[in-house]
């Protein structure tokens, strides 16, 4: 019987594994899978190697392991499937097969716009997007922010510059202290990023504490919202369920 096991990053802050949940479970109700199941790489419960234990009790002989991740990183690539590989040999009867994470699709440069057009604030002349990824020290990440900002910048006619939270370059402290100093009328502060949580708490923090020390006035520093459940990252997520069914999972060394 086949089973869908979905893995999320998992935070420390209940508003961000409640979104996560709803998002996942939106995708779950419109799925034909009896056995389904949410858990968490890290911070939060079920773990990973809880959700297989769930499913392999209610009688799944295979596994479908769904990465609900943005792009391709170290969780993708490293920690997700040394723990599937570790589960192999604890369940060599089981078949695992693995998802890929969204990546970079045009649907979501929509989602992107939306959240600017949510702000309500009327774009002006001389105005900026501030991009923000996650970062990682795999270059993948970093070229996915490139292409996404790029995209942005063409459809919504308004220059973008990329900036990371970790791990690669530009920082989002160095670039937001260029632009609250730079001759503009408004920044936008565009999070990539899928759900609430300690990063998107960050970034507001960071913004405060620039409005707070800087005693010159600068531009209208505006946050816009994650992407979060919209339908569209619903929709991603639900067909790479799909597709994971038939990617198969390396043999455990």
């Amino acid at each position: 019987m086949q089973g869908i096991l979905y893995i999320s990053h998992g935070s420390r802050i209940p508003e961000a594994t409640a979104e996560a949940f709803y998002c996942i479970s939106s995708v779950r109700e419109q799925t034909d899978f009896a056995l389904q199941e949410i858990c968490f790489l890290e911070l939060a419960d079920p773990d990973l190697e809880q959700g297989v234990d769930t499913l392999v009790s209610r009688g799944a002989s295979r596994i479908a392991v769904v990465p609900v991740l943005l792009l391709s990183a170290g969780h993708y690539y490293h920690d997700i499937p040394g723990e599937i590989n570790r589960l192999m040999a604890i369940y060599p009867d089981i078949e695992f097969t693995y998802g890929r994470p969204l990546g970079v699709q045009e649907d979501f440069i929509d989602v992107l716009i939306e959240r600017i057009a949510e702000t309500e604030k009327p774009v002006g002349p001389s105005v900026k997007i501030l991009l923000v990824g996650r970062g990682s020290r795999n270059p993948q990440t970093k070229e996915d922010i490139e292409t996404i900002g790029k995209k942005l910048q063409s459809r919504a006619g308004i220059p973008v510059d990329i900036c990371f939270l970790a791990a690669c370059e530009p920082s989002f402290e160095q670039c937001l202290n260029a632009v609250s100093k730079a001759d503009l009328k408004q920044v936008y502060i565009v999070p990539y990023l899928w759900f609430t949580g300690v990063l998107m708490r960050y970034i507001d923090e960071k913004m405060r504490d620039a409005a707070n020390t800087d005693p010159v006035p600068g531009p209208d520093v505006i946050l816009c919202r994650q992407l979060g459940a919209h339908p569209a990252m619903c929709e991603a997520l639900k067909k790479r369920v799909y597709e994971a069914l038939d990617r198969k999972m390396p043999s455990p060394a």
